[in-house]
């Protein structure tokens, strides 16, 4: 689907979908849980139901309704079965799913589309191998096939991306013997301090260096069910913030909970430093932009999934922004950074791209023009939002990538005042 998007005045209040990162991983524990899990307000879109699809193949039973996904878990007896579980885009539930078949004493298959199938797996798929997992992959990309049971022992994981340790979080627990983890150039740690939470919720026994670079985990361990409620996600968060800052707007975001560990909470950080104001409440945020923001340099390693937006908003200020310390967008669902390079370049950016990041030099007038989302949902939001400052008309191919991560996106911003139409 292509959308239209031009000049817009942006207004109003806006209450941001289910976090994500939070969804799957409740969607993991739940399934090797004994008993039934209640997940209360997740997020309904491509990439959670994925992770609803490796559920049903191991075996939980999963009833919604009423903004409210039952589980009824396994218990750690998974019986086996042939079918290729398909993980669509899903890059976490992919890598986290992973773990947990390794857990198995049967060989399991993933596979996806073709942007998944372009995803880097070697680092968990190496660490596994240590531990006495069987692979076999596709040079290290799905399809895939892991059999197991993981034995537990020592090992070393490369952080590059947090979810290659987070997969290991996850299985080892379940593993007979207790494990080591070594963990190299662990980037995006407030991810892996989610994935942590989730297992001190549910009493795992396991220690760890401040700085992450080891992990002990305990064998024969298990999963209890529970009920919890899908904080608000701030990977969505960040594109009204963003609207926000580089349309003048102010707007009122109702549901976000900064007591939680996410790391795209520093988004609005980034923002305040470029000169939009934001007012923290307990049960909304309020920010306004007088749209004259200001270059700087932000450090993005903790937060990959704000670049693009970032970017944006980078291209409205005034002076030079360098966003830096982020090799690891470039292994997202696309290249995010050559990505939103090219694309930004076009609408008429000044844009130098760094291996790491980018150095953008604001201040120049964008035009809209026909541009790529690569069917990457943040790219194509991220361009949509340039599109509501650029000149003329921004056309935006494949749009409905959105979808992943933001099912309501185009519908909740032209409630605020976007306008955004078919093309």
């Amino acid at each position: 689907m292509k959308i239209k998007v031009t000049k817009s005045k942006l207004a109003g209040e806006i209450s941001v979908p289910g976090s994500k990162s939070h969804t799957i991983r409740a969607v993991a524990v739940a399934t090797l849980a004994e008993g039934i899990s209640k997940i209360k307000s997740p997020l309904i879109s491509g990439d959670t139901l994925s992770s609803l699809e490796a559920a049903k193949a191991f075996g939980a039973e999963i009833t919604k309704e009423d903004d409210v996904w039952t589980v009824k878990g396994i218990g750690g007896v998974v019986k086996p079965f042939e079918r290729t579980i398909d993980m669509g885009n899903s890059g976490t539930s992919l890598r986290i799913f992973t773990g947990l078949a390794a857990t198995l004493n049967f060989p399991v298959t993933f596979d996806g589309d073709s942007s998944l199938r372009t995803r880097p797996m070697t680092p968990v798929l190496d660490a596994l191998s240590k531990l006495g997992v069987e692979i076999d992959s596709n040079d290290g990309k799905c399809p895939l096939t892991i059999k197991g049971p993981v034995k537990g022992g020592t090992t070393d994981v490369d952080g590059t991306s947090s979810q290659f340790l987070t997969s290991l979080l996850f299985a080892l627990p379940l593993a007979e013997d207790d494990s080591e983890i070594t963990v190299r150039n662990l980037n995006e740690i407030p991810y892996v301090h989610i994935t942590l939470d989730w297992l001190e919720r549910q009493g795992i026994e396991l220690e760890h260096a401040d700085d992450l670079s080891w992990v002990k985990v305990k064998g024969g361990q298990s999963y209890k069910s529970y009920e919890r409620a899908i904080p608000a996600d701030f990977s969505t968060a960040t594109f009204p913030l963003v609207a926000a800052a580089v349309t003048g707007a102010t707007l009122k975001i109702n549901n976000l909970d900064f007591t939680d560990q996410q790391g795209d909470k520093a988004t609005i950080d980034f923002l305040e430093k470029m000169g939009v104001k934001v007012e923290r409440c307990e049960e909304y945020t309020i920010v306004s932009s007088d749209g004259k923001l200001k270059g700087c340099e932000i450090d993005l390693n903790a937060t990959p999934d704000a670049l693009p937006a970032i970017a944006v908003a980078a291209c409205f200020a005034e002076g030079t922004t360098k966003l830096v310390n982020v090799a690891q967008a470039r292994i997202k669902e696309t290249d995010r950074i050559d990505c939103m390079t090219k694309e930004l370049t076009k609408m008429g950016a000044k844009i130098t791209e760094l291996e790491d990041g980018m150095i953008i030099e604001g201040g120049h007038t964008l035009t809209g023009c026909e541009v790529e989302s690569y069917h990457d949902h943040r790219i194509a939001m991220s361009l949509a939002i340039a599109g509501m400052v650029a000149e003329g008309e921004t056309i935006i191919k494949d749009a409905d990538a959105a979808a992943v991560t933001y099912p309501n996106f185009i519908e909740d911003f032209k409630r605020l005042g976007a306008n955004i139409s078919e093309a």
